[in-house]
């Protein structure tokens, strides 16, 4: 197996480090990641300047490459330049944060797996809640259960998972629970600052995610302290509206 690893916090990330000598378990690894962090960068993708790459070596030991772009980039260059032959699954972390609820619109962790899932490649996501003192090697193993569980069910090409791990989950024995995304509206506030020169500027407060709602969701259950995951699909049509359009006739005379 050919495994495609990249990220959104860059390819000298310690979450990024820790998945990789997991994954060694399951198959080869390719890492493509970016060359800086590019957290909350969406699936931003690079048209109007050139990407550069530059292959990045630990002593004598080749990392990977490392992409001067967005973790969308870094897959799309990884499949199309840098991989010995096409992958056969992408992951996308450790991200250094969860990626949970609307989070997950923001989220360019999230982002590189739905590149993948674009090229028909079983693509996953894993995230582990910010920490300073981040347990990554045990988030790993975590992960790489959930990765197993994953593949042993033979997912159709072009599945797109995201995992989340919550710091709770990393002592004992840590649960699983397969969850729907949380669309619940938060962090809309807005801190106003004023610099040295009298100028008035905002600072996003990151408000935490609301009350739990009685419907669980990924952003419940992580509450719960249990590890996520949800199975994601980047097309966005809505598909009652479109019949609810669709019904009757149109005309623009």
């Amino acid at each position: 197996m050919l495994i495609l690893l990249t990220n959104d916090d860059g390819i000298f990330a310690p979450g990024l480090v820790a998945l990789e000598r997991a994954l060694r378990t399951l198959g080869d690894v390719s890492v493509v990641a970016p060359s800086t962090e590019q957290s909350g960068v969406g699936h931003a993708i690079t048209f109007l300047t050139p990407l550069t790459a530059k292959e990045v070596f630990e002593g004598e030991r080749r990392r990977g490459w490392a992409v001067d772009g967005s973790p969308a980039d870094a897959v799309k260059l990884g499949i199309a330049e840098f991989c010995p032959r096409r992958p056969d699954l992408v992951v996308s972390g450790i991200n250094s944060g969860l990626n949970a609820g609307i989070n997950v619109l923001y989220s360019g962790t999230v982002a590189a797996a739905i590149e993948g899932a674009f090229f028909g490649i079983t693509s996953i996501a894993v995230s582990l809640e910010w920490d300073d003192h981040a347990d990554f090697g045990r988030a790993a193993e975590i992960g790489l259960r959930v990765i197993r569980g994953l593949l042993d069910r033979r997912p159709a090409a072009g599945s797109l998972f995201n995992v989340n791990i919550p710091t709770r989950a990393l002592t004992g024995r840590p649960e699983l629970r397969v969850v729907p995304m949380s669309v619940a509206r938060y962090g809309e506030a807005f801190e106003r600052r004023v610099d040295p020169r009298g100028r008035p500027y905002y600072w996003a407060t990151n408000d935490p995610p609301p009350p739990p709602s009685p419907r669980e969701s990924d952003v419940t259950a992580l509450a719960a302290g249990a590890v996520t995951l949800t199975p994601l699909d980047y097309d966005l049509t809505h598909r009652a509206g479109l019949d609810e359009l669709a019904a009757g006739r149109w005309s623009l005379d």
